[in-house]
């Protein structure tokens, strides 16, 4: 276990957000291509299974946006198709989200000093925030730090690195980029439990994120929460837990039963001693953003929390209208949390899970 920073108790206001990087815009995009979970059922059942269609009754999930029309799935050749599609669409979709969390943070691309790129669903090289830098007018001298193969928890991490980068660099401005085309990992030859339950949970979109260091003054809303502090988590000989395997066919998933249990195992201590290190409780808290990673995973996080139903209630519109889109579900329910304007000194904390196996904290402050 590891923090970026150690603070005194939060209840000294001035000593903790001293240093702390404030979240000054957040965005999402998605395709024109938006279905509702029996639409998807009906189409893709075709070279699927009648299981599947149960498991998307069960889902949570009632709508979709997909990276391309649904005629396409069952044509695509293999993973060379599924990637080229990856990277045009990805580069599409990357660069609207960033371009809206630039406009919503009220930021020009050349005052961005670093960008740091999440995704784990298809592979470039460049990776898609090189051309996504060019075409928005960022500096040449940009830092670039692409992230690929952290899963659903890297939106959290990814957001965490950014803190890490704006502690050290206070006056700077950094972005992360979250794009995830979960559809395009599809494969028609597979039949796994994990593949049914994947084709009816996930869902594609790209998510941005803008934040300035704490040494530049806000240029939107002053009550924009800031990143307080860390933690990340990882479990040794877990690697089997979720993933993927890679093969010549493309990405086949990788989800254990036990995604849930580590929740309930692991994930209360974990909290615990998070919010004790700054001097807090799980009662300080009264904004939770979780990743939605599914019925029985969120299920798992609010037993193991102890939080009231209501606590989750973006996670679960989040899965509702959009499915889990791995990394960047958690920054569309940071997006709905943050629509709502938490009340000025409240504190709130991000979560999310994912391979290694995983957990990422952050400590949000309004």
């Amino acid at each position: 276990m590891t923090d970026t920073a150690v603070f005194a108790p939060v209840s000294s206001t001035a000593t903790a957000h001293r240093g702390a990087p404030r979240i000054a815009g957040t965005a999402m995009a998605f395709t024109s291509n938006r279905h509702t979970q029996e639409e998807v059922a009906r189409e893709l059942t075709e070279f699927a299974d009648p299981a599947f269609a149960r498991f998307a009754r069960t889902s949570g999930v009632e709508y979709r946006s997909l990276a391309l029309p649904l005629d396409r799935y069952p044509t695509l050749t293999g993973f060379t198709e599924a990637n080229a599609a990856y990277v045009e669409v990805a580069t599409q979709l990357g660069e609207r989200a960033v371009r809206s969390a630039l406009d919503a943070a009220g930021i020009r691309p050349d005052q961005v000093d670093a960008i740091i790129a999440v995704s784990s669903t298809g592979v470039a090289v460049p990776t898609i925030d090189a051309t996504i830098c060019s075409r928005l007018g960022f500096r040449p001298d940009v830092k670039r730090v692409p992230l690929f193969g952290l899963g659903c928890v890297a939106g959290a991490a990814g957001l965490a690195r950014v803190h890490d980068y704006l502690r050290g660099y206070p006056d700077h401005v950094a972005v992360l980029l979250s794009v995830e085309l979960c559809s395009l990992t599809l494969q028609r030859d597979d039949m796994s439990i994990p593949a049914l339950i994947g084709l009816c949970l996930f869902g594609d979109g790209a998510a941005a994120v803008v934040a300035t260091g704490a040494d530049l003054a806000p240029a939107g809303d002053h009550r924009a929460p800031r990143v307080l502090a860390t933690r990340s988590r990882l479990f040794p000989g877990t690697a089997d837990v979720m993933g993927w395997n890679i093969s010549s066919s493309g990405f086949q998933l990788v989800l254990s039963r036990d995604v849930p249990k580590m929740a309930d195992d692991h994930l209360s201590d974990e909290v615990d001693r998070f919010l004790t290190d700054h001097g807090l409780t799980a009662a300080d808290i009264s904004t939770w953003i979780c990743h939605p990673g599914g019925p029985k995973v969120l299920e798992a996080i609010q037993g193991a929390v102890g939080m009231p139903a209501e606590a989750l209630r973006h996670s679960w519109d989040s899965l509702r209208d959009n499915g889990n889109i791995s990394s960047a579900s958690v920054l569309d329910v940071l997006g709905r949390t943050l629509a709502e304007r938490p009340a000025e000194g409240s504190l709130g904390l991000m979560l999310a899970m994912g391979p290694g196996f995983s957990f990422e904290l952050l400590l949000l402050s309004w």
